[in-house]
């Protein structure tokens, strides 16, 4: 008696042709889709934090933020103190700025430091 051969499934066939080919599949293609996605959301977060800090984002690289004249954020403080006629106070300049604390007062020190602002009274600057 000869021996009965399995009957191999067309499922089974299938696949074997698309691994000997590389031929993605749908359940490949959305894998790599849901990646897709994943890495889209982590660049969107890592923009939103550069932005916040003051930064912009071009081509993956993080870039100084253009406003006005200057681009540091010494000329951003001091862009902000000089628009104000009466003189503007910290919170003022931390509202507009978005700088945290530290950041602030240490550009306000070194802004004094170097003569670009005065101290018109205990927290209120003017551009000089």
């Amino acid at each position: 008696m000869a021996k009965k051969e399995k009957a191999v499934s067309f499922d089974v066939m299938m696949k074997g042709f698309l691994q000997k080919y590389n031929i993605s599949t749908k359940k490949d293609i959305e894998k790599l889709m849901t990646r897709l996605d994943n890495i889209e959301k982590l660049v969107k977060k890592v923009t939103r934090i550069s932005t916040r800090a003051g930064r912009a984002v071009e081509g993956g690289r993080a870039v100084r933020a253009r406003s006005g004249a200057g681009s540091s954020a010494a000329d951003i403080a001091l862009g902000v103190v000089k628009d104000s006629k009466k003189g503007a106070d910290f919170s003022e300049i931390q509202a507009k700025t978005g700088f945290p604390d530290k950041k602030l007062r240490n550009i306000i020190f070194r802004l004094n430091r170097l003569g670009k602002i005065k101290r018109k009274s205990r927290g209120i600057y003017i551009a000089s």
